[in-house]
């Protein structure tokens, strides 16, 4: 039976040639399996499917009508071969430094591609879209987004492709050992119950309280589907200190203090303490599921609070910024001023880290502590011995 907040879902889905490809290819297996094998140890890296918005995103709005894409330069600038890719920085996300962390050899494709078809499918699949959020509505100013329900679907249809080649045992095996990752729930605060103007009604009659509810709601649904799906390894990053971006710096007082919205990581903290409970609770009832909680609004927090130390120069505007105080009234777009060092600033864009920042995050989501990723970070979760 359809769920009542799917009607959107196939509207944003992903373009059916995509997947319609699929059942004219003939599953080759070769070498590319073992893609990053270390003959000496005998460690694969995992696949890794990748599910959220634009922190993920690494070009399926490139190939849908709205206005979130990242297609022109300067972003990409500081990525293998200095072109846009659809990333929303100057070089790597966040989850492309996770792969590499862990040994793979290739970036994960967008599952928007006409070229995501075929063996490379094996290693995993991004669905991740620039605007989505975990409920429907969420990022519809933009245009079309594929929005979590249609992402899951579209995995939906990679499992049944990985399947038909791999035959249920070998698939079994490549899912019980895939990371499943999960970068969502921005975009349904700034995009929707925060949305200057056009969320006021909104907000009059549903406090953040019942809102954030249902987020949680909604979510439980997602990823217990996925779990259904045969996912088992689960990594979900909880929602960054988005009152500090500069997007929404540029609408703080003037003269106040500290122009991070108070509001706005109120709310992110309120969503972060729920969803750890969730978290909680899907490990206690699923069998065999491990779903781990990435604190990003703390390894965030610190690194705005303590950018010197990490090398930073500039912890609160944008790199690539054309308008306003903080560079975060507009997107990146050609003719805006680019900052001299990349390296020193945390944000590309209105709303983007840097690949510098983005470094930062994804090591310690590899390698970081119990305050970092709760119960076990991603190396222990994949059972990799840090090199």
């Amino acid at each position: 039976t359809s769920h009542p907040l799917r009607v959107e879902s196939w509207l944003f889905s992903v373009p059916f040639h995509s997947f319609k490809s699929f059942s004219g290819i003939f599953c080759l297996l070769g070498s590319s399996l073992d893609q990053g094998k270390n003959t000496s140890t005998g460690y694969t890296p995992p696949a890794i499917f990748i599910f959220g918005d634009s922190l993920a995103d690494v070009g399926n709005n490139n190939h849908l009508n709205t206005i979130a894409k990242a297609v022109s330069y300067p972003s990409g600038i500081d990525f293998p071969g200095g072109k846009p890719t659809g990333r929303y920085t100057n070089g790597r996300t966040v989850i492309d430094i996770v792969g590499q962390e862990l040994g793979l050899k290739k970036f994960i494709p967008p599952s928007n591609d006409p070229a995501t078809v075929g063996e490379v499918v094996f290693h995993g699949v991004n669905y991740a879209s620039g605007g989505a959020g975990i409920l429907n509505k969420t990022g519809y100013l933009f245009g079309a987004r594929i929005n979590l329900y249609a992402q899951i679907d579209n995995f939906a249809k990679t499992r049944q492709y990985i399947i038909r080649c791999l035959g249920s045992t070998g698939a079994s095996e490549l899912f019980k050992n895939a990371i499943f990752n999960f970068a969502v729930g921005c975009n349904d605060y700034l995009d929707n119950y925060f949305t200057p103007i056009f969320s006021i009604p909104d907000q009059i009659f549903v406090n953040v309280d019942v809102f954030t509810d249902l987020l949680i709601s909604e979510f439980r649904i997602q990823l217990t589907s996925l779990y259904n799906l045969d996912a088992r390894k689960i990594v979900v990053e909880n929602i960054p200190v988005i009152g500090c971006i500069p997007t929404v710096r540029e609408f703080s007082e003037l003269w106040a203090p500290d122009t991070c919205s108070k509001q706005i990581n109120n709310a992110a903290m309120l969503f972060n303490r729920k969803l750890k409970a969730l978290i909680r609770e899907l490990n206690s009832k699923l069998v065999g599921a491990k779903f781990v909680y990435a604190d990003i609004y703390h390894i965030f927090s610190d690194l705005l609070h303590n950018y010197k130390a990490y090398g930073f120069g500039d912890n609160s505007s944008a790199c690539c910024a054309k308008f306003g105080r903080f560079g975060g009234l507009s997107f990146c777009v050609p003719d805006a001023r680019l900052c001299p060092d990349r390296s020193k600033y945390i944000f590309w864009d209105n709303a983007h880290p840097t690949d510098a920042a983005n470094a930062v995050v994804a090591k310690r989501m590899v390698d970081g502590n119990i305050n970092d990723m709760y119960p076990i970070n991603i190396r222990k979760l994949v059972g990799q011995k840090k090199l």
